[in-house]
């Protein structure tokens, strides 16, 4: 008969609690998007940049062109999960009340889809001129 080495909690240990298993996961998801966030970040800094003194026809042309809405829609979908990923952190480590929980984390994910879709739908309007 072999002893297990248990360190949690008796209650937590009769519970069933214990890790999520989701943690290093979201950890390293945020961690990716932030890098990403960089680069795109650094990207779209340096397109607005470049459009400083350019009229309005000149940037709209300029956003139209594929590569760069498809790099400003990785932005807005990446800024939006990191996002979502950091403020889901963030509940969870201090909201206590569970209801509470629950309900912050699924409006939060709800407008995060939605301004999401929405920015991708102003760069699919101004790529495909609508």
């Amino acid at each position: 008969m072999t002893i297990k080495n248990d360190l949690r909690n008796p209650l937590a240990r009769a519970r069933g609690l214990g890790s999520a298993k989701e943690g290093v996961s979201h950890w390293v998801l945020q961690r990716v998007t932030a890098v990403a966030m960089i680069f795109l970040g650094l990207y779209f800094v340096g397109l607005v940049i470049s459009l400083v003194h350019a009229d309005f026809a000149t940037a709209r042309a300029t956003f139209a062109r594929p590569w760069n809405a498809v790099l400003l829609i990785a932005l807005v979908l990446t800024m939006f999960r990191h996002l979502t990923i950091g403020l889901q952190v963030i509940i969870e480590d201090y909201v206590h009340t569970r209801w509470l929980e629950v309900a912050s984390l699924v409006v939060i994910k709800f407008i995060a889809v939605l301004a999401a879709l929405s920015g991708v739908l102003a760069v699919l309007r101004i790529a495909l001129g609508n």
